[in-house]
């Protein structure tokens, strides 16, 4: 299960323009990826976890947002997470149970009670300071 996409849509509109100011506290990170057919850089804000050389996020609207499916089709990203540019690899699905295990409690507890079940892994090709 995933969040409706009337959520999305309203975040996409609105929350997402206060986010990108938490960028850098936290798991607040911004993702930047080229869109799939208009050749055009987005950024969007996401919660990231990075465990070493790996990043995790919940898939809170499920695998068919835009930002996942750009990120496939180009085989990666970049990602400005805590004080670091990420250059991330292509995206591997996890099971539920394996990303849920990598959220930190509190997180795990939200993403349970809203029937979040998607996960992500990208790894870390690369970092830089900011």
């Amino acid at each position: 299960m995933t969040l409706p996409l009337a959520i999305g849509r309203f975040n996409k509109r609105v929350t997402n323009k206060v986010m990108v100011h938490l960028v850098g506290l936290g798991s607040f990170a911004e993702i930047e990826h080229v869109g799939r057919r208009s050749g055009r850089t987005y950024r969007n804000p996401v919660n990231a976890f990075r465990d070493g050389d790996r990043v995790t996020l919940a898939l809170t609207y499920g695998p068919r947002v835009d930002w996942l499916r750009n990120v496939r089709a180009a085989g990666g990203c970049r990602m400005r997470l805590d004080r670091e540019i990420l250059t991330l690899g292509a995206p591997v699905d996890l099971s539920a149970d394996d990303g849920r295990q990598r959220m930190p409690a509190h997180v795990r507890a939200v993403l349970g009670v809203a029937g979040v079940d998607g996960f992500v892994e990208l790894p870390v090709l690369a970092s830089r300071p900011v």
